[in-house]
Order: C-alpha cells, then structure tokens, then sequence
C-alpha cells in the first residue's frame, strides 16, 4: 500500500494524474448497426467530465449530453422514430473513440469516431 500511495504522489507531482480528457470539438462518426451503416456528426462542448453538445445524422438532429471518466466516454440522445440512442467508447489518444452503440428499436452496433 505505501508503494502505491508513493507512486500516486510522484504521479501528481510530475503532472500524470488521471484527468478526463477534453472531448470538445467536431467529431465524424462510422456507425454500423444491425440494420445498415452511415455516418453521424457530434459536436461536443465539454466541462470538468461532463459534456454536452449536437448529434447530426441519419435520424435528423438531436441534443446530446454525456460523461468522461479517465478514457471512457458516453454520450446519448432521445429520437422520436429509434427512442434512446446510446454511444459507450474508448478513447484512443486524443483524436479517436472506438466503442457500440445502441439506436434504440433501429438495433445494435459498432462506432468510430475521428476528431476533425
């Protein structure tokens, strides 16, 4: 346990505690559902690990809001047509999430986002 607590104090000191990576900005996303694939535009505007935002696609435009914990990140939205659309990723580095999806009664299914 002091070796621990002795790792963690020099992790704090030369600056590598964990924080939540800032997510802002435009991300394009590859989404691939049970029902077919396409492409969805997230615009985020993060604050401390929480985060909120726009979501662009092909079940019109929504409002998102969503959490970062360390190097996962996720977001949803409500739609009329597909009900609540769920996104759980990773993040890998500072420019790319990897994780599923759910879009409600449209299905199931696998992203990839890009910072643009």
């Amino acid at each position: 346990m002091r070796r621990f607590l002795i790792l963690v104090a020099l992790a704090v000191t030369c600056g590598f505690a964990l924080q939540a990576a800032d997510i802002s900005g435009t991300w394009s996303a590859a989404v691939t559902l049970d029902a077919g694939s396409g492409t969805a535009t997230f615009v985020f505007k993060q604050t401390g690990d929480t985060f909120s935002g726009t979501y662009a696609g092909a079940l019109g435009e929504a409002k998102v809001s969503g959490t970062v914990k360390g190097n996962q990140v996720e977001w949803s939205f409500e739609n009329a047509d597909a009900g609540k659309v769920v996104y759980k990723g990773t993040l890998e580095g500072a420019s790319k999430i990897k994780g599923t999806c759910e879009y409600g009664a449209v299905g199931k299914g696998t992203f990839e986002a890009e910072k643009k």
